[in-house]
Parts: C-alpha cells; sequence; structure tokens
C-alpha cells in the first residue's frame, strides 16, 4: 500500500506543478491612463442635493413598539 502512494502522490505534485507553468495566467502591465483619476468634491455634492425622498418605517427591531 505504501509503495503505491508515493508515486500517486509524487504525480499528483508533479502535475500541480506542471499546471502551475504552464497554466498561469500572464502578468498584465497597467495602463498609464488607469492611473488618472478625476477627484470628487463630496461637500459640494451636499450642497446641491435637495429634496431627497425619505422613507419612513415602524422600526420593531426589538419585539416593542415605542407608542405603548
Amino acid at each position: 500500500m505504501r509503495n503505491s502512494a508515493i508515486p500517486i502522490v509524487t504525480g499528483i505534485v508533479v502535475g500541480f506543478g506542471l499546471k502551475l507553468v504552464f497554466f498561469s495566467t500572464p502578468t498584465v502591465a497597467a495602463d498609464i491612463d488607469s492611473t488618472k483619476r478625476v477627484s470628487i468634491d463630496v461637500s459640494e455634492m451636499h450642497r446641491q442635493i435637495k429634496n431627497l425622498p425619505v422613507e419612513n418605517f415602524h422600526d420593531m427591531t426589538f419585539g416593542f413598539s415605542n407608542g405603548g
């Protein structure tokens, strides 16, 4: 039993190593234009947003109501 397990384990390890060598994903270089980002001024967005819809709901998180 032990004599047949060693070649099987060795074959699996070698096969896995060959898979990593031949079927690995290619390394992709980043495009220089992808690093240029447009900055967003969040405070200006908050000042411009008006009349947002509000949804009210009865919160029963703890199993009792606040109304009594």
